[in-house]
């Protein structure tokens, strides 16, 4: 369906679209841009519903990045104690990237907190997610609710963002400022 542009001005047209994994229909939106003096071409549909689930970035090493899809999976399932596992062992990862010699969660935490990879607030969003993986892990009658399911998977995301994404994206900006 197009839209006509006197209500938008951006020449738009919404999609309808199967997805190629599940066969579930997928929305999305999709606008016309100039490609060149008298080129207009429709740009790569956006996904509008479902709500297009936030992306792990790629810069994230494997050995950290598996545990955190596993720990969106398990949401998703509704396997709150089981996301809290994975938020936990995810962290781990992080750790063992950085020093393979790693043995535990909490050790891994301080020596990245003691090289200055993370800093105290990211230590303590870490230790959060150590003991309620701690929590999750061993059988008890304790439940890890959603909500903290949520926020636990939100904390490992932004530890993730923070030492693999914003530190490389600092880094090239100091190096361009650098350069001038």
């Amino acid at each position: 369906m197009d839209i006509e542009i006197e209500h938008t001005h951006i020449p738009t047209k919404y999609v309808l679209l199967e997805c190629k994994i599940c066969h579930g229909a997928l929305l999305g939106i999709s606008e016309l841009i100039q490609t060149g003096e008298d080129d207009w071409e429709w740009n790569s549909a956006s996904r509008l519903w479902p709500s297009p689930e936030t992306e792990i970035d790629w810069d994230i090493p494997e050995i950290a990045r598996n545990s955190l899809v596993e720990a969106k999976v398990c949401f998703k399932a509704k396997a709150f104690s089981a996301c809290a596992v994975m938020c936990g062992r995810s962290i781990e990862g992080v750790c063992k990237h950085h020093d393979p010699e790693t043995k535990t969660l909490a050790g891994g935490l301080k020596k990245l907190r003691e090289d200055g990879i993370i800093d105290d607030r990211i230590y303590g969003w870490g230790e959060a997610l150590r003991e309620n993986r701690n929590l999750g892990a061993h059988a008890t009658t304790e439940k890890v609710s959603k909500d903290d399911a949520r926020d636990l998977l939100d904390f490992s995301v932004a530890i993730y963002e923070y030492v693999f994404v914003l530190n490389a994206k600092w880094e090239r900006f100091q190096k361009r400022r650098d350069k001038t």
